[in-house]
């Protein structure tokens, strides 16, 4: 069987990242793998040199994690209303924080932008308007949609009528340019990629129906495949199955936060680490994060082979033998470098199933797949479109209508990628110094500056810029690489009483062993005498207060000793 494979001339990423720099509103879409977030991410690095402010959000708490930055809702002032009336927008533009960021903000970015209402986008249009007190689309800020309606749609409440962005006063006002990218990262299967572009022109055929029914095995060894189920009551039915039916003892770790308790439940609710997370040897687990220095990403599949002896950290085995130590990392929600919130946890979770809907931004290496129960149109799509080659899928169940696509986005994408194939034959005839040009006026008119391609740092992965560690992580860092506290002092510009209760936290988590503290203890004469000395006067006095093992040590001991030992001391 033959599956014609439908090409457009569309447009590379470099291309697109030059339009960026112009300062254009610019709808950044194209198919899953295509390389929006790396685009995205270097355009930011550009920004950033250029010393303008990007404003970086997302549709949910999932996809502002992935981009470190912070849901649109919560970036507008907008937060749960469906709708705001004057009173509202006042209460809104009353508020400093909000009306800080918007007014600080050259660019705004918004991802996923498939999954935000074109309602929510016409109210985020009307703050910005107001607060900057400018009548352009969103306040004269450049905006950047990113995303495809392809993915996953609105989610409304019953009986609301949904409206895609597109669809929007904003997004009409706006006139983004489109940039549509052609190239192709994720898949290798052009058996896959043509039925994925059969579907999104909603030309489904027999055959392809054939074809997928035909996907029965997968035909890699020593790959257990991920199951993607419409509705978290088969992945979690999957999932504690699988886990009670293996030996051995469970293994919890639980999620750690800081910050004010709603901006925590945002982002527990939104990440795909479990707040408890139960494992044992030989357990199936999916990494939840982008780590590339360790040798994983978000989707990465592995098994439990053992817990390390000394800190009880998971060691897992990946589908290609590699064998990674698995350590907590963080989650965090930024506001112009300013942590407001931060989770920690393992960057894992069981991963015999999932839903298509967490799913959503992953590459799968094999997966089986449940479209039986499918509800809602891209549910299909998404699934299909997680994993490389049709070698690592199959298929459990379909329904009829599980590979359907609205036809309004069918109609409205052809729109997208002849404005695209126009935006492309323009700029390709303009000069270098024509675009130069363009640039530095953008920057210039935002009071910035336009860098030189030196000064950019290019992350070295679409999510470097994002994997902010919380305050916490970074003494844990600087610990690790062997600083003492005076070093710690010097280059986070704090005092050495807040550098000290960091590490008090990291040993009460278990996240520094005793040896690790001790190397930090700065101390002429006998170090080990004075550890058993003052361990001495713990078990004598307590250890809730330090004065009295101030007082029992004669004196001799500064305050900031006496924390690191008696830290040493309650990790016995």
């Amino acid at each position: 069987m033959q599956i014609l494979w439908y090409t457009h001339t569309t447009m590379n990423q470099a291309r697109a990242l030059e339009i960026l720099k112009t300062g254009v509103n610019v709808f950044l879409t194209g198919e899953p793998g295509a390389g929006k977030t790396y685009v995205i991410n270097q355009y930011i690095a550009w920004l950033e040199a250029a010393d303008l402010n990007v404003a970086v959000t997302a549709s949910t708490g999932i996809a502002a994690t992935h981009i470190g930055g912070l849901t649109i809702h919560s970036w507008s002032g907008v937060g749960a209303r469906d709708h705001i009336n004057q009173y509202d927008l006042d209460q809104i533009v009353s508020k400093e924080k909000t009306v800080k960021r918007v007014k600080k903000a050259h660019v705004l970015i918004i991802d996923e932008i498939s999954m935000i209402d074109g309602k929510m986008l016409d109210m985020v249009d009307v703050i910005c308007r107001t607060i900057r007190q400018r009548p352009e689309a969103f306040g004269a800020l450049q905006v950047i949609f990113v995303g495809d309606f392809f993915q996953l749609p609105p989610v409304t409440k019953q009986g609301d009528m949904m409206r895609y962005g597109f669809e929007s006063r904003a997004w009409e006002n706006a006139k983004p340019l489109i940039c549509y990218l052609s190239d192709q990262f994720r898949q290798e299967d052009e058996a896959l990629l043509a039925l994925l572009g059969s579907i999104r022109r909603n030309e489904i055929e027999e055959e392809h129906y054939t074809l997928l029914n035909e996907q029965t095995s997968i035909d890699y060894e020593n790959i257990e495949p991920t199951r993607l189920y419409t509705h978290n009551a088969d992945v979690d039915a999957v999932n504690n199955t699988k886990l009670a039916s293996l030996p051995g003892k469970p293994k919890t770790f639980r999620m750690a936060g800081r910050g004010s308790k709603p901006l925590l439940e945002v982002l527990v609710k939104n990440c795909l680490s479990p707040d408890a997370l139960v494992l044992k040897e030989d357990a199936m687990v999916m990494c939840t994060k982008n780590n590339f220095e360790a040798g994983y990403v978000n989707g990465t599949l592995g098994r439990v082979v053992e817990f390390d002896p000394d800190d009880g950290m998971p060691i897992i085995e990946t589908t290609e033998g590699k064998r990674i130590r698995i350590v907590t990392t963080t989650w965090d929600m930024m506001d112009e470098g300013k942590l407001l919130a931060s989770i920690e946890q393992l960057p894992l979770r069981l991963a015999w199933a999932i839903t298509i809907h967490k799913s959503q931004g992953m590459s799968l290496d094999a997966a089986e797949i449940d479209l039986s129960k499918a509800f809602v149109f891209g549910q299909g799509y998404v699934a299909l479109s997680r994993v490389r080659s049709l070698a690592g899928l199959k298929i459990l169940g379909m329904s009829a209508n599980a590979l359907q696509v609205d036809p309004k986005i069918v109609r409205r994408d052809a729109g997208f990628r002849a404005e695209s194939e126009a935006a492309e034959e323009t700029f390709q005839n303009l000069e270098p110094t024509e675009l130069e040009t363009m640039h530095n006026q953008f920057v210039t008119a935002c009071g910035g500056k336009l860098p030189n391609p030196n000064e950019v740092r290019v992350p070295k992965s679409a999510v470097e810029r994002v994997q902010k560690e919380s305050t916490y992580a970074l003494t844990k860092q600087f610990v690790l690489a062997g600083k003492r506290i005076s070093d710690i002092v010097r280059e986070r510009d704090m005092a050495e009483s807040t550098i000290t209760a960091h590490i008090e936290k990291l040993a009460e988590e278990k996240q520094l062993t005793a040896s690790d503290i001790k190397k930090l203890i700065v101390f002429d004469g006998d170090i080990d005498a004075a550890i058993t000395e003052i361990r001495e006067a713990i078990e004598e006095c307590g250890h809730e207060k330090l004065r009295p093992l101030y007082d029992a040590t004669g004196e001799q001991y500064d305050y900031t000793m006496l924390r690191l030992i008696r830290a040493m001391y309650l990790l016995q």
